[in-house]
Parts: C-alpha cells; sequence; structure tokens
C-alpha cells in the first residue's frame, strides 16, 4: 500500500505501518491525557498500540497472509492467493472475528479469576468518574474492544469480513463474480448508511470507516471482475512472441538503441537459447544514472525470474508475480519444460484484460453469450 512503510518482516510476513497510523495513537493520548494528565496520556497511546496488537492477530488469523498494514480504522491483510473454493473463504473469514472473540474470553477468564479485577464495574470505564489508569481499565478497554471488533468485522458489508462470509455464501449458488457484485452493492448500501448516521451524529470516525467500506467494496468489485476474465485467458494469448532478445557479451548501448527505437521495455537474455536474466527499462536507467561506462547487460540483468507455463492463466501469473513481489514472468512450453518461449509482465496482463473486457461488452450489447 502507499504512503507506509516496514515495521518488521517475520514469518515472510511483512508488517507495514501506514503514514497516518500515528493518529490513533495521538487520539488515545489525547482522549486520556485530558483527564489524567501525562499518565493518562501514555496509558492511551498503550492502549492504542495493544489494540492494534489485537488487531494484527485477527489479520493473521486469516493465514496465509503475505503482508499487513495497519490504518488508523483497523488492519488490511493481502493474502498470497485468494481462496478459490467459497467454503475456504467463509472458513479464512470467519477465523478473524473468532480470533478476537478467543481474545475476549481469554481477558474475561482473568478479569474474573482476581478479586481486584472482578470488583471492577464495566461501567467504571465511562462517564464523569471513569476509573484511572490502570491494569483493570486495560483489560476491560481491551476486553469491550475485541468484542466490538468481532461484531463490527461480522457486519455484511464486503470486503469486510463479514462481507465476505456473504460472498462466499453467495458463491456457492451464483457463481464468485456475480457473488462479488451482490456483496460489493450490497456493502455500499451499508456503507452509505453507516456513513449517514456517522456525520448526523457527529462520529466522523464512523463516517472515515464508511467511506473506506464505500470505495473498498468498489475496488473489490472491479477487481473480481478482472479475475474472471483473467481466469479466461492464458499465458499463451499474451506474451510476446516476437521480443527482441540480448546476449550476456551484448552491451548496455544496445540496450538503449533497442528502447528507443521498439519500445520495448523488458528483454530476455539468452544463452544457447537458454534464459539466464532479464534487463528492464528501470535497470537501464539505473545503470545509466550509476555508472557512466558501456557496461555488459550480464553485469546488470537481473538473474532471479518467476516461471510460467504457457498454458497457466493470466490470473495465475498475476498471483505468482504479486507473490514474488516481480512485474515480469519467463514463460515456458509446460510445466517444468526447459523450452523458453517469451516474457509477460503486469502491463500484458493489464493490456489483455482491457482488450478482453472490451471484447465481452461488445458481446454483451450485442446479445453474445460472453466467455466468462
Amino acid at each position: 500500500m502507499r504512503w507506509s512503510f516496514s515495521l518488521l518482516r517475520a514469518f515472510n510476513i511483512d508488517l507495514r505501518v501506514h503514514i497516518t497510523f500515528p493518529l490513533i495513537l495521538l487520539l488515545g493520548a489525547v482522549q486520556w491525557g485530558s483527564r489524567f494528565g501525562a499518565p493518562g496520556a501514555a496509558f492511551g497511546v498503550i492502549l492504542m498500540a495493544l489494540l492494534f496488537v489485537c488487531v494484527v492477530l485477527h489479520e493473521l488469523a486469516h493465514s496465509p497472509v503475505r503482508e499487513i498494514v495497519l490504518l488508523p480504522i483497523g488492519g488490511v491483510a493481502r493474502m498470497e492467493k485468494n481462496p478459490e473454493k467459497p467454503l475456504h473463504e467463509l472458513l479464512i473469514s470467519l477465523a478473524g472475528p473468532l480470533t478476537n472473540f478467543v481474545i475476549a474470553g481469554v481477558l474475561l477468564g482473568v478479569t474474573r479469576a482476581s478479586p481486584t479485577l472482578r470488583a471492577f464495574r464495566g461501567e467504571d470505564l465511562f462517564g464523569p468518574d471513569a476509573a484511572p489508569p490502570g491494569l483493570p481499565a486495560l483489560l476491560y478497554w481491551l476486553l469491550s474492544a475485541n468484542i466490538v471488533l468481532g461484531l463490527f468485522n461480522l457486519v455484511p458489508a464486503y470486503p469486510m469480513d463479514g462481507g465476505r462470509v456473504l460472498r462466499a455464501g453467495l458463491s456457492m449458488f451464483l457463481g464468485q463474480r456475480r457473488a462479488t457484485r451482490i456483496a460489493s452493492i450490497v456493502a455500499q448500501i451499508i456503507a452509505t448508511l453507516m456513513g449517514a448516521f456517522g456525520v448526523v451524529s457527529g462520529n466522523f470516525m464512523l463516517a472515515l470507516i464508511a467511506l473506506f467500506i464505500f470505495a473498498s467494496a468498489g475496488q473489490e468489485r472491479f477487481a473480481g471482475q478482472a479475475t474472471a476474465v483473467l481466469k479466461t485467458l492464458r499465458v499463451g494469448d499474451a506474451y510476446n512472441k516476437y521480443a527482441l532478445t540480448l546476449a550476456p557479451g551484448d552491451h548496455l548501448s544496445t540496450v538503449v538503441d533497442y528502447i528507443l527505437t521498439s519500445y520495448q521495455p523488458d528483454y530476455a537474455v539468452l544463452h544457447g537459447g537458454d534464459l539466464i536474466g532479464i534487463v528492464t527499462r528501470d535497470d537501464v536507467l539505473r545503470a545509466l544514472a550509476s555508472d557512466p561506462r558501456d557496461l555488459y547487460v550480464s553485469g546488470i540483468m537481473q538473474r532471479e525470474v518467476p516461471r510460467v507455463s504457457a498454458q497457466q492463466t493470466l490470473e495465475d501469473v498475476r498471483q505468482t508475480l504479486a507473490g514474488a513481489g516481480k512485474r515480469v514472468a519467463a514463460v515456458y512450453e509446460g510445466s517444468g519444460d526447459r523450452h523458453y518461449l517469451g516474457l509477460v509482465s503486469l502491463e500484458d496482463i493489464q493490456e489483455a484484460l482491457l482488450v478482453a473486457s472490451f471484447v465481452e461488452r461488445q458481446q454483451q450489447l450485442r446479445g453474445l453469450p460472453s466467455a466468462g
């Protein structure tokens, strides 16, 4: 996600923090600091930080997860691969809220086990005589927050967990494409009502969450349509069969000439017909900016290139590239085949998507069945 930076990486999961995330820490500091001074401000920051630990645990429950981004309004998880079967999506979606309920259950058990904590009343968290910062307030706040998080995420507003549960259920009967469209429309209706209530009641955080849900639902609907179209296209229909190639002994100036005259952005480096690396336009620009010499392409090429089969769908390739963090893959004749065919990039996939979507719209206008 743009405007985010990596906080830590563990077990191949990148935990990122959006630049606006400190706002929620500031909010906690202001709310508690206005009542209890500096100790209250520190308590508010700790409380918000622990709350987002619970958010991270919620997102991890949706495993396999590749990346988690923390925003002031919650967390966003990017999965390694979207579940293909509705039942899998249903179970993965329910895992997040269930984690919050489990955390709440553990906290409830802790508070019930201690006579001191058991004497603390939930209503002591609110009102003009609210309890001061301390362990009882911390545990009860986290307890109530996890219950609210679990319930709120079950609201059937796609792409929230409840919306994904709705889509999974609809997919079992209507197919994923129609289910995504219906779930996203329901989400935008709910988001509109939620946003209106937030504005009228003065709850601008709720209005902000509603705006995020509305925009995300539209993006998910577009992504669902794109996925459906790309699943009907094969890699063999999208890669450049007449691309210019390079040899390891070619110079950087040769690539520059190709870029200026062919508009081809990516070049395979071949040795005896076998792919040994690729050189992209960005590789060339970095080399030109850092070294005035006319280098060999073998010195600037990328040696690690994802491999895909010409028989795979473009959606499979897009998932492969996303998982590898790359934008170009090498195309081979078949799975495990050493016969190199060409390169396919994210831009090639996007072009194929635009063309196929246009053809599909034309077929729909003419009353013909689409390929999807």
